[in-house]
């Protein structure tokens, strides 16, 4: 089987993108630029796999990438041995006016198993759709490289800040083929007088929204978010919805809010329920942090409130990512925020959504894709959230600014766990005394500095404590011994990452 470089079939999609003929619109809506590339990787295929490119607009005005590679260049070819990468998520079912097949399903039908996605779609309410069918139908997805979505976002911004736009021209909502989360759905009792108006203010403010609450033109954007639908001649809130401004969301869905416990020193415990409107619970979360622990980065100089702000930003943006992120449907758990003297836990219920991965995560360059894109665009909005998933390397370069080690992933079912540290001497006061002890005291603060980058070679290492290589050698050996970094390459290339 021939092999090939997924980066390049990504760079190439990338290329062609860039080659889309935009469509004549008299409303003046921007079209996607979207490319696609079919890699044949088959037995049969000669050393070099034979790739097929398409961009959309192509061959005929609105055509879209896919259908073009699929349908008008490939159609009496077999594609079960191909791969697929698409600059923009493939369209899900019912998506097009019937009889038009949606991208996602000519997918399928083509018998493809393997799809590389550069983003999602834009809109709140279609994010992640086409992706999910794919899935549920055998296919295994992928996302693009971190660094290369930003250059999809950035060339097809003009697009992507009209999603909601184009979703209001539409004459009437098309039906939805796909179902992320029950949540999607109306609440059965729920009324629109369940949302709180401080909660519904603070986001017209933030969002910089001119329209009135209870207003038909409020009422039918959030709907067109899927915060409301339309059932029986009224608006009714549907789960996200309630979540998100619900006076009181855990009426009906326990599993929602934040619960925090600060465990100080002296062995005493303060608990708090953050359990209202969750578009609040940041910022209420980070004013009683501030209340009650003014002064978690302990520094004497004048720069001290700084940090503190900074490391504070670090602890919102994690809670925002616990909320946002978590999988609603694991009913018995919620979103914790756990303090100690020596670090900061943020609980999250679920794994990361398929296919993200925990090492992903803590290398801080995960793709974007978002579990409940409709919480995500609401936070994104009200500027606390990173609106296309920048949030990972915001949080590793405040790290760096403050000096701190960086944050940590981990994994302990049923909870993703985040990890944060308002001193280095965190990073060795919470490792297990069984390996705290075999630790010599130079070994102990070359862990601290190790910790702040993540991954460095011997040379880096040394400098840094100021011994010679073999000493700084021997230090990094035996935290691979200890299982707190490994190794990764070999000769000249080694490096050692934090584990």
């Amino acid at each position: 089987m021939p092999k090939f470089n997924p980066r390049t079939m990504m760079e190439l999609a990338i290329d062609y993108m860039r080659l889309s003929i935009a469509e004549t619109r008299e409303d003046g809506k921007a079209s996607p630029k979207v490319g696609a590339v079919l890699v044949n990787v088959g037995e049969e295929v000669p050393s070099s796999p034979r790739i097929s490119t398409a961009y959309r607009g192509e061959l005929r005005e609105g055509d879209h990438a896919e259908f073009t590679l699929l349908e008008r260049k490939n159609r009496d070819k077999k594609l079960d041995d191909c791969v697929l990468f698409a600059t923009l998520e493939p369209c899900a079912p019912n998506s097009r006016n019937h009889p038009k097949l949606g991208c996602a399903e000519r997918i399928v039908l083509a018998r493809i198993k393997e799809v590389w996605v550069g983003v999602a779609d834009p809109d709140p309410k279609v994010d992640r759709k086409g992706i999910k069918y794919l899935q549920d139908n055998g296919v295994n997805v992928h996302m693009f490289d971190q660094d290369l979505q930003k250059i999809i976002l950035e060339e097809n911004k003009e697009f992507f800040d009209q999603a909601l736009e184009r979703a209001a021209a539409a004459e009437e909502e098309p039906p939805t083929a796909v179902i992320l989360s029950p949540l999607e759905s109306a609440s059965p009792s729920g009324l629109v007088s369940d949302f709180s108006d401080k909660a519904m203010e603070s986001y017209l403010k933030h969002s910089q929204i001119d329209e009135s609450p209870g207003s038909s033109e409020l009422n039918r954007r959030l709907m067109l978010q899927g915060l409301l639908q339309y059932e029986e001649g009224k608006y009714k809130p549907t789960g996200f919805g309630l979540i998100l401004f619900g006076k009181q969301p855990r009426i009906s869905m326990p599993q929602s809010g934040l619960l925090a416990t600060i465990h100080y020193s002296n062995g005493t415990e303060e608990i708090f329920d953050f359990e209202g409107p969750q578009v609040l619970v940041p910022n209420q979360a980070m004013q009683w942090l501030k209340d009650k622990l003014p002064n978690v980065i302990s520094r004497s100089n004048a720069s001290r409130l700084e940090k503190n702000d900074l490391f504070f930003e670090l602890v919102r943006e994690g809670i925002v990512n616990a909320l946002v992120h978590r999988d609603y449907s694991i009913e018995g758990a919620k979103c914790q925020l756990r303090v100690f003297p020596e670090k900061f836990e943020i609980l999250s219920p679920g794994k990361p959504v398929t296919p993200i991965t925990i090492e992903q995560l803590q290398s801080f360059d995960a793709p974007m894709l978002s579990r409940n894109p409709v919480l995500h665009y609401v936070f994104a909005k009200m500027k606390l959230a990173e609106e296309r998933g920048f949030g990972l390397r915001s949080m590793k370069n405040r790290s760096n600014e403050l000096g701190l080690p960086l944050p940590k992933y981990t994994w302990t079912d049923p909870y993703l766990k985040l990890t944060l540290f308002p001193s280095q001497e965190g990073t060795v006061s919470t490792l297990p005394s069984t390996i705290l002890e075999q630790l010599s005291s130079s070994e102990r603060e070359g862990w601290k500095w190790l910790s702040t980058q993540g991954v460095a070679n011997t040379p880096e290492y040394s400098k840094a404590m100021g011994v010679e290589n073999r000493t700084g050698r021997r230090h990094l050996q035996h935290f691979v011994e200890l299982g707190l970094a490994s190794v990764n390459g070999s000769g000249r290339a080694t490096r050692y990452e934090v584990n």
